[in-house]
């Protein structure tokens, strides 16, 4: 598909229409972030503090040759796009673009694009946070230490020497890997969708899942919620891991049997981390929020307050590409979309 050019200089002038409320429109995009984006051509925002309906939205990208989407916008359905006929690219300043695709996109030749990698990072250094905190067993310590104690006890341990299993080899998961080998641990991963090769290149080793929670001395959850992965971590499996494993999922609620983990937790010989529960937030009388060997943290992974603009810089970026010709670095294809969270 012919790109834009990078630079107009008065030659030809696009529309970036940019459809997301005010408000998260400014959490994302700073100023420069704008700035940048108005060097391709004429920036028309939705100054609106609503998520755009359907008509609002044909409105705002009447014309346009490129729409940025983010959360609250709904889906780009024919009529939106019928107002739009020389639309040739949707950045969408979030992760999943479930909400935002049709059909219709992909007959016209629209190619979508969104901000995983850059959200995948934050996630990524968020389950960094709590392997090793969690390791050194910072969370007991503080509290008893609160309490007067000053004891360290048995269970502090270094990130040296131990297996870190990893489940799901996407954006988050493949940056947690890269991230962990800057640690002496033996990595462990489980991904159907990653060859034996492509996991050494990483820097993993490529088991079963039941071997991995085997072996496994922190195991830290990156799958997207599919069918397919609703309630993985059943009570079969987490029964199987190692005493004294820490589970960390930043990934989607859906993937653990709740009532089987809060079963095994009651035991006191695992430990979870989790940022993300089913549903969200959990009751307030959920055994999560009472059982010591339970962090619990409102959805903080991926991109909270200043780690937006990394989310509007992947927008930016990826508009750039295309205007040169180059890959996409968030680009979706159509193919792809079952397997997306």
């Amino acid at each position: 598909m012919r790109s834009i050019p990078l630079h107009f200089r008065g030659e030809i002038s696009v529309k970036i229409a940019v459809l997301q409320r005010k408000d998260v429109r400014e959490k994302v995009f700073g100023a420069h972030h704008l700035a940048l984006l108005r060097e391709w051509g004429e920036v028309a925002l939705n100054e609106g503090s609503a998520n755009p309906t359907e008509e609002e939205a044909r409105s705002l990208i009447a014309g346009a040759d490129v729409a940025i989407t983010s959360w609250g916008c709904g889906p780009l359905t024919e009529r939106v796009l019928d107002a739009a006929p020389n639309l040739k690219l949707v950045l969408h300043a979030a992760g999943t673009v479930k909400p935002i695709v049709t059909d219709a996109m992909w007959s016209r030749g629209v190619r979508v694009s969104n901000a995983t990698e850059a959200l995948g990072k934050g996630v990524a250094e968020t389950a960094l946070g709590f392997t090793i905190v969690s390791l050194k067993d910072m969370w007991r310590l503080s509290r008893d230490t609160r309490e007067g104690g000053w004891d360290p006890g048995p269970r502090v341990r270094e990130v040296y020497g131990l297996t870190i299993g990893v489940v799901g080899a996407g954006r988050a998961g493949s940056h947690y890997i890269k991230l962990m080998r800057n640690f002496d641990v033996r990595i462990v991963l489980y991904d159907p969708f990653v060859s034996p090769e492509r996991a050494r290149d990483m820097g993993a080793e490529k088991v079963e899942l039941e071997t991995l929670l085997r072996e496994s001395d922190v195991v830290s959850i990156h799958l997207p919620s599919l069918p397919e992965t609703h309630h993985m971590f059943d009570a079969a499996r987490l029964a199987t891991m190692k005493d004294d494993c820490v589970l960390i999922n930043t990934a989607r609620g859906s993937v653990i049997d709740e009532d089987a983990l809060v079963a095994e937790l009651s035991k006191g010989r695992l430990y979870a981390c989790l940022d993300v529960t089913e549903p969200e937030p959990p009751a307030e009388d959920h055994p999560f929020r009472r059982l010591p060997n339970v962090t619990l943290t409102p959805h903080i992974a991926g991109a909270v307050n200043n780690g937006m603009g990394r989310i509007a810089q992947a927008v930016v970026d990826d508009l750039k590409a295309y205007t040169e010709g180059r890959p996409l670095s968030g680009e979706v294809r159509a193919e792809q979309m079952h397997l997306l969270a």
